[in-house]
């Protein structure tokens, strides 16, 4: 089952935290993020798996970023999040993909305990320009039935910022 807004509105501080927090973001079943203004693109092709790739940050400026199809921008939001004893999940507003932007390519789910940034796999179906600030996207919070163990990876367990692709530690011998 999904949460309502004003159950979101309830559990804040206990099973949720979103941080800054905005009552004109809440929706009837959802809370807007908002885009960041820093933007990380990979600067070295190809990518390879196994090892960390370069990146390059791009700042949004305030007359936008234009953004380029075939691309992928790896952007966050400007809210930090933690949600417990339920499933945080993240969907791109629709206002936003009828533009022909997708906010994520495969990490629209969130594990129970997740704490952080959410970082976003921006791609554009043709050139369009944004701004940070954008309320680019929903989470939505699914309740879970059973024993709960929460989220405890090393990688994306509270980020500070945009994460790259860490799939290279997996190979890491340990």
């Amino acid at each position: 089952m999904i949460l309502t807004g004003k159950e979101i509105l309830k559990r804040l501080g206990s099973d949720i935290k979103i941080d800054p927090y905005d009552e004109k973001l809440l929706n009837p079943n959802s809370y807007n993020l908002r885009l960041h203004e820093d933007l990380l693109v990979y600067s070295e092709f190809p990518l390879d798996m196994k090892k960390p790739n370069p990146v390059q940050t791009l700042k949004i400026p305030e007359e936008g970023l234009l953004l380029e199809p075939g691309k992928l921008y790896l952007g966050r939001t400007i809210e930090f999040t933690e949600t417990h004893n339920l499933v945080p999940m993240l969907e791109g507003r629709s206002s936003i993909g009828r533009l022909g932007m997708f906010v994520h390519i495969t990490a629209g789910f969130g594990d129970v305990g997740f704490k952080g940034f959410w970082t976003l796999e921006i791609q554009v179906t043709h050139p369009l320009r944004v701004y940070s600030g954008v309320q680019i996207c929903q989470i939505f919070y699914h309740t879970v039935e059973g024993e709960i163990s929460e989220y405890k990876s090393g990688k994306y367990q509270a980020n500070q910022g945009i994460q790259p692709s860490l799939l290279y530690k997996d190979f890491e011998k340990k």
